[in-house]
């Protein structure tokens, strides 16, 4: 019910804005990373391992939304969210609050709160709370490059939830 609500309140602002556009889509993608634990160790062949991170994912997500001078943003968020070490693909569903204010003349520092459901695929019915935010720099074209916590409160693998670090980039059209 809340978010149908919030839908019908966001269409019913982007039908009726004839002369100035306050609207936004967004779209992202990410690599998840972890920690290599394996760091400085030799293999049978002499060659040393020198990564810190490794991959573990990949992460798209999309979203529409309000925004009030590029400064300020309330959008609707989904997307999908594959950990490869869990075996675990997650959709969330959530609410996104985006900060932006101006650094420089062209360059704005980003702040992205989300806060939704989370749901497992191919896990039977695993349903949980979603988490997140977002911390990048904003190019005046609308491009963004980010690092993110996500957070999924999801009983998987003999945990009581899970969560990922990524890095990624992120184009919003205004």
């Amino acid at each position: 019910m809340r978010l149908s609500a919030l839908l019908a309140f966001l269409f019913t602002f982007s039908a009726f804005s004839q002369t100035k556009k306050f609207t936004y889509i967004q779209f992202d993608i990410a690599i998840a990373i972890k920690g290599n634990g394996e760091r400085g160790e030799t293999d049978i062949y002499d060659n040393k391992n020198n990564s810190w991170f490794l991959p573990d994912g990949f992460n798209s997500k999309i979203g529409y939304g309000l925004h009030y001078h590029k400064w300020a943003a309330l959008g609707i968020h989904t997307g999908i969210e594959w950990k490869w070490t869990d075996k675990l693909i997650i959709v969330p569903v959530f609410a996104n609050i985006k900060l932006s204010p101006k650094i420089s003349e062209d360059t704005r520092i980003v702040l992205q709160l989300g806060l939704g459901k989370a749901i497992t695929l191919g896990r039977g019915d695993l349903i949980g709370n979603y988490k997140k935010i977002n911390l990048g720099i904003q190019t005046p074209d609308g491009l963004i490059i980010f690092i993110e916590l996500s957070h999924y409160a999801i009983p998987i693998n003999n945990q009581k939830d899970s969560g990922s670090v990524s890095l990624g980039v992120s184009l919003v059209t205004f």
